[in-house]
């Protein structure tokens, strides 16, 4: 009996994986972000309509082995293709690297949501947001005395106290110190995506004793194996795919 694989992308590690892939497989992606063209499997882009539709997918398609690689802050995701798998019957893995932790000189104070977020910045003037799009739904609510500066996958339009930066990582330490001099940041608010690719925004923080707003991980279901790099997760796939 032959294994077919879904795996779901996101985060960066999850293309290493699907490189290994066959054209038996399914890399699925949400639709942010480039669709590669070197890839044996297929890939597959858009939703599927929650747990129950993403449950129907794997039964109809005759999934064998689900693969969590979404990013470590897109909670429903992960509830739901844990849920799905449950209900289809087939095993849930992940791929969930390790948060940052702090170093000797950061000053990170961790928030639990926007609300916590906007209170914990009310001292500052300068803000660079790293959360992706969000906070574009509160353009319209930034202090007078404040002046954000965005950082996303794609530059987009922000107003007369927000400059919104289209840019994708790796990103490089001199780039990163010459944004926070020229922009004059006084605060980086970040989510603990763990991804080195865009760690030395965390590293020049702490050279310039800039505080770290960091927004905490939600909690992720419990899933039947979990590991912390893709290299880890391919060995075990190629145990998982001789199996009978």
């Amino acid at each position: 009996m032959s294994h077919r694989i879904l795996l779901l992308g996101g985060v960066t590690e999850a293309l290493a994986i699907a490189r290994q892939l066959g054209p038996e497989h399914v890399y699925s992606l949400a639709g942010i972000g480039r669709v590669p063209q070197d890839l044996t499997c297929q890939v597959r882009v858009g939703g599927y309509g929650g747990a129950e539709g993403l449950a129907a997918y794997l039964r109809e398609a005759g999934i064998s082995l689900l693969i969590d690689a979404t990013h470590p802050y897109a909670a429903q995701i992960s509830r739901n293709a844990a849920s799905a798998a449950q209900a289809a019957g087939i095993p849930c893995w992940a791929l969930r690297r390790p948060a940052w932790q702090a170093q000797p000189g950061d000053d990170w104070r961790e928030v639990d949501d926007w609300a916590g977020l906007i209170e914990a910045l009310k001292p500052f003037k300068r803000p660079l947001f790293t959360l992706g799009r969000e906070p574009l739904q509160h353009l319209e609510e930034i202090p007078p005395e404040q002046f954000w500066t965005l950082r996303a996958l794609e530059a987009c339009a922000g107003n007369e106290r927000c400059e919104v930066i289209g840019a994708r990582g790796p990103f490089q330490i001199e780039d990163e110190r010459a944004l926070f001099e020229r922009r004059r940041i006084d605060v980086l608010v970040s989510k603990n995506s763990g991804s080195v690719a865009t760690e030395p925004k965390l590293d020049v923080a702490r050279e310039r004793g800039v505080p770290v707003l960091i927004l905490k991980r939600p909690v992720l279901p419990v899933v039947d194996r979990e590991f912390t790099s893709s290299a880890q997760l391919t060995t075990a796939l190629s145990d998982f795919s001789v199996r009978p």
